[in-house]
């Protein structure tokens, strides 16, 4: 059932209002039906009294060979009128209600002495016709035609020389409650009701996606510009939240950085001076260790600080060929005497940081020729996505160590030697540079051997 429901806010909030309407419509409807189906009995009933009472009068001071002939010309399909010497039987059903209104109102109209002998019936709707009277009455007429819900109203009343006078009428109804102006008018007030829903829900709601925007490009550059403080006051609130954080994390980020450039001049002090006092030993092979790891000691401050640094800095971004850009890549390492290679490709335009982009690009293929002897580069695209796939014939990577490869300072020592340098930041800064556009990096092993490093952007 929950899979039949919009996802979307816009569609649940005009869901929500939609079901509300249909649901006070309905009910509004069945309020006014309700009076309305009163209203036209009490008036139709009230006019069928004043007919009755003017007529009782007048068949009551008529001579009596008159009688006869007024109950005759009288009597018509809405009212049929009953002269006898003996009242008549009630229809099936039919209760005598002293407190109804038109009774009374008929009371009023009549002479006193004639409003002493009057009885009032009213009868449910039998199927087709008032029964059980000694003349019953075909249901006929304008208040009948078409409908089963009516209810007969009979009077009788014993005349000033004895003689019985019967009348027998329908009540008029309403009339079924829902018709086809009733669906008419809910199919135009739900089309209103989508209409300006979708336009108001959307203008409350627009907020949301900007504060979704601005959070996934705080993802990519933690230096992207704020969000306007505008708006409602809750979006107002939202967006000063939002750029308190982005300043927290700024200020952070500069702390870190900043953090790392005095580690780097304090280590860097006493690292020159062991570095001295080495050199003046005699020379060995315990000697050229200990220069060789200052060395990597110096490597590896140098790599931090510089991962530091690039994840606060900030590339403008403009448009750049990537077929050209990594043409160009792999021309520089082939000349330099790399086995580096690419295949032809379109021309591929993206706005992007073409620096960092270019960074990230030679430390992957920097990787597939130190541990891969070589390396393949392929740009495919889709409508939605760029993909670079860098392919070498190295051993490969345990499935289980795919990910952690890309943790800062992680090196694998059983499929790639630490012999061949490096301090385990290049895939990290590869990948970082890579989510700041949006993108993403993975690896995967080659079924016919080699590692493929494929670094996906989106369009």
């Amino acid at each position: 059932m929950t899979r039949l429901l919009p996802r979307t806010l816009v569609g649940q909030m005009i869901l929500i209002l939609l079901v509300g309407l249909a649901a006070s419509h309905f009910v509004a409807n069945w309020i006014y039906a309700t009076d309305r189906g009163q209203a036209v009995r009490a008036v139709g009933g009230y006019a069928a009294t004043q007919r009755i009472a003017n007529l009782v009068r007048l068949i009551d001071e008529a001579p009596e060979d008159w009688r006869s002939r007024i109950v005759a010309a009288a009597s018509d399909p809405t009212l049929r009128v009953t002269l006898s010497s003996e009242p008549l039987a009630t229809s099936a059903g039919a209760s005598d209600f002293a407190d109804l209104p038109v009774q009374r109102y008929l009371v009023e109209q009549l002479p006193e002495a004639l409003a002493a002998r009057l009885h009032i019936f009213v009868a449910g709707p039998p199927s087709s016709r008032l029964t059980g009277f000694a003349h019953p009455m075909p249901m006929m007429g304008p208040w009948m035609h078409g409908a089963g819900n009516w209810r007969g109203l009979q009077a009788v009343v014993q005349l000033s020389n004895g003689q019985w006078l019967s009348f027998v009428t329908a009540l008029p109804d309403a009339g079924p409650s829902a018709s086809w102006q009733f669906v008419a008018a809910l199919a135009v007030m739900s089309v209103i009701v989508v209409l300006t829903s979708i336009w108001a829900v959307r203008r409350v709601t627009a907020p949301l996606g900007i504060v979704a925007q601005a959070a996934e490009r705080l993802g990519r550059d933690v230096n992207a510009p704020p969000i306007a403080e505008a708006g409602s006051m809750e979006m107002r609130q939202t967006a000063q939240a939002f750029n308190k954080m982005q300043a927290r994390l700024q200020r952070v980020l500069g702390n870190r950085t900043r953090m790392l450039a005095g580690l780097s001049h304090d280590l860097r002090t006493p690292l020159t001076l062991l570095r001295l006092r080495i050199e003046g030993l005699p020379e060995g092979e315990e000697r050229d260790r200990m220069l060789a790891s200052i060395g990597d000691l110096d490597a590896m401050i140098d790599a931090t600080l510089k991962f530091a640094r690039d994840e606060a800095a900030a590339e403008p971004r403009r448009r750049t060929d990537l077929s050209a850009l990594l043409s160009s890549i792999v021309d520089d390492m082939a000349d330099a005497g790399l086995r580096v290679t690419m295949e032809p490709s379109e021309p591929v335009v993206l706005e992007c940081q073409s620096g960092d982009l270019r960074r990230a690009v030679i430390n992957l293929l920097d990787n597939a020729v130190k541990y891969g002897k070589s390396a393949r580069v392929e740009l495919l695209t889709s409508p939605v996505a760029i993909n670079i796939l860098i392919d070498d014939e190295g051993p490969g990577i345990p499935d289980a160590e795919l990910q952690r490869v890309f943790e800062p300072f992680y090196r694998l020592e059983q499929s790639r030697s630490r012999e061949t340098g490096g301090t385990g930041l290049g895939l990290a800064i590869a990948q970082s540079i890579a989510q700041a556009h949006g993108g993403q990096i993975s690896l995967a092993n080659r079924p016919a051997g080699g590692l493929r490093a494929i670094v996906s952007l989106p369009r």
